[in-house]
């Protein structure tokens, strides 16, 4: 059976060779098939609907501007998602820098009465439906901050390590330690209390 172009059975890395050649229609394939992940990935480091739309469609014409430098080490989405993550911490860094107020010192201030608290480990699988752990887990990184969560989502869903979160953050691998601590305690009572919630 002959496979059309644009058919979603053709694979990612014969439509990025043809998009590297200047072929736009293969290119549009791949953002079709891709958009909403990255989209999904600005949304949870940004919490804006607004910024996040714009920050993914920023991540795609600079895709399309550095396609010729994709040598295909990892997966295009992959490569897609490094675009955007690193798009939105320059963001987050200008959103910081107007700031007047340190989040990280607010942070103290309310973090102290749970620093105190054991961690709680929470089982996922427990008699959950996979859309409500998704809906609690992102009713709970909202409640973090640009900084703890952005951490978190470095280290748990992209998989980077300490040194290369503190070199994309410009801090000290201390400091992520000291953040990933603090969002992993502070996610766990979250998640901890939402079960208490539904529950009750």
């Amino acid at each position: 059976m002959a496979t059309q172009p644009e058919k979603p059975d053709v694979p990612d890395d014969r439509l990025v060779r043809r998009a590297q050649r200047g072929d736009m229609v293969a290119f549009e394939e791949l953002l079709g098939r891709h958009r909403d992940k990255i989209y999904a990935r600005a949304f949870s480091m940004m919490r804006n609907e607004d910024i996040a739309s714009d920050l993914s469609q920023e991540a795609w014409v600079k895709g399309w501007q550095r396609l010729k430098q994709f040598q295909g080490d990892s997966s295009f989405v992959t490569w897609m998602t490094r675009i955007v993550i690193n798009l939105c911490l320059d963001q987050l860094r200008k959103q910081k820098r107007q700031r007047a107020e340190s989040i990280e010192h607010l942070d103290e201030e309310l973090g102290g009465v749970e620093r105190q608290m054991p961690v709680v480990t929470v089982n996922p699988t427990e008699g959950l439906e996979r859309s409500e752990l998704r809906a609690r887990i992102d009713r709970a990184l909202n409640l973090l901050s640009h900084e703890h969560r952005t951490v978190l989502i470095l280290h748990e869903f992209e998989d980077l390590e300490y040194k290369e979160i503190a070199k994309r953050m410009e801090c000290s691998i201390g400091t992520v330690m000291s953040r990933l601590f603090y969002a992993r305690r502070k996610m766990a009572t979250l998640m901890a209390s939402y079960k208490r919630e539904e529950m009750g």
